[in-house]
């Protein structure tokens, strides 16, 4: 499993999820992981923001399919509006969906990474893009994504205890 890195802003440990459109993959992650993380008490610690490489939604809520799965899973997706990547200076990890967005961001360094970096699953996958498939294919993108959230607030929990 790979190590977080260390801290580096001020306040909360700040992890920010991205993809391309901020409507379905990222805000899928911002709500399981966010929610993950104040199940395990640490909500005052870890902060999460999402968003995308690109500007076509700014200010939109998510893919409406994206917030029926969530919802359908006792999710609540209806705080969530699409914005911009503005660079990682202030997060201390940066997770991206796939290797494109990943090359948009810059490419990898130890704080931006691969949000299935982390699946015990599949580490190193990418997160498929469901945008244009069916249901499924959202249904599909929360499992991996509870999945690997449950891993990266394990390993946060191993760095609160270190």
């Amino acid at each position: 499993m790979p190590q977080l890195p260390e801290q580096r802003t001020t306040g909360r440990y700040r992890i920010a999820v991205v993809c391309l459109g901020n409507i379905c993959r990222s805000p899928t992650a911002h709500v399981v992981l966010e929610q993950r993380i104040v199940g395990a008490g640490l909500g005052d610690r870890v902060e999460v923001s999402s968003s995308g490489t690109a500007d076509w939604h700014v200010g939109k809520p998510m893919d409406p399919r994206s917030a029926a799965t969530l919802r359908d899973a006792g999710y609540d997706p209806t705080r969530h509006r699409a914005q911009q990547f503005a660079g990682d200076a202030e997060h201390d990890l940066v997770l991206v969906m796939d290797t494109s967005n990943l090359a948009d961001v810059g490419g990898r360094t130890d704080r931006v990474r691969l949000f299935r970096d982390f699946d015990p699953a599949e580490p190193g996958s990418e997160v498929p893009d469901p945008y244009y498939g069916g249901d499924d294919g959202f249904r599909e993108v929360l499992a991996m994504v509870e999945r690997t959230s449950d891993a990266i607030v394990a390993a946060l929990e191993r760095e609160a205890r270190a």
